[in-house]
């Protein structure tokens, strides 16, 4: 009896090992198949994003992948930054950088900010964050047009005292019953133009660093 108890717990066993290597392979077969489709679906989304705030007819480029990483200290994010570089015919056109307003209302808020090489702004576009519905959430472009006064802003200089939310003395207007947030964003995007500004030509100059990997993660 113990020993028809015993085989019956290792013949279960062994199915049961089959059964999870069975899986295991098929996961895997599963992620081939479908890991050049997922890669292609983010740098298509990527694109987009990109598209959004640099005009696709004014560089010739394969912009997601003329992609350099920054170092961590760059730009003091936890995450390094990372800079789509837009050209026609290889003269510069715009630089997209990624940054993170560390001092949301409710946390990180990641941005990606464009500069012409002019140093204007292209455009900025929130990308992740976790602000309050109905209030810091109007960073976002279809929840309000507020990331969209940013678009042919300029530093004057590097202490600039415009940009600033209109609570502060500066040119960006606040939100009603949040100035946390906006106040962060400002912050964060005048932070990125100064560094464009200070180190325009090794943006361009640089070679490209950023593996598939890096490109299919997107901003």
């Amino acid at each position: 009896m113990v020993l028809s108890l015993t085989s019956a717990v290792s013949k279960n066993a062994r199915i049961l090992a089959l059964f999870a290597i069975a899986c295991t392979a098929i996961v895997g077969v599963v992620h081939s198949l479908t890991k050049d489709q997922i890669i292609l679906q983010q740098q298509q989304d990527l694109l987009r994003n990109l598209n959004s705030i640099i005009a696709k007819n004014s560089y010739n480029n394969v912009i997601y992948k003329d992609c350099f990483i920054l170092p961590n200290e760059a730009l003091g994010t936890v995450n390094p930054p990372k800079v789509y570089r837009a050209r026609n015919n290889n003269s510069p056109v715009a630089a997209a950088i990624t940054t993170v307003a560390p001092d949301g209302y409710s946390g990180n808020i990641e941005l990606i900010v464009a500069i012409n090489i002019d140093g204007s702004i292209s455009g900025v576009r929130t990308l992740k964050h976790q602000e309050t519905p109905g209030l810091g959430d109007k960073i976002e472009e279809k929840k309000s047009d507020w990331i969209n006064s940013f678009t042919g802003k300029k530093l004057i200089d590097k202490n600039d005292n415009r940009w600033l939310v209109r609570k502060d003395g500066g040119m960006f207007d606040q939100f009603t019953g949040a100035t946390i947030t906006p106040r962060a964003v400002v912050k964060a995007v005048r932070k990125s133009v100064n560094y464009f500004n200070a180190h325009q030509d090794e943006l361009f100059e640089a070679a490209s660093n950023c593996s598939n990997q890096d490109v299919a993660k997107g901003a």
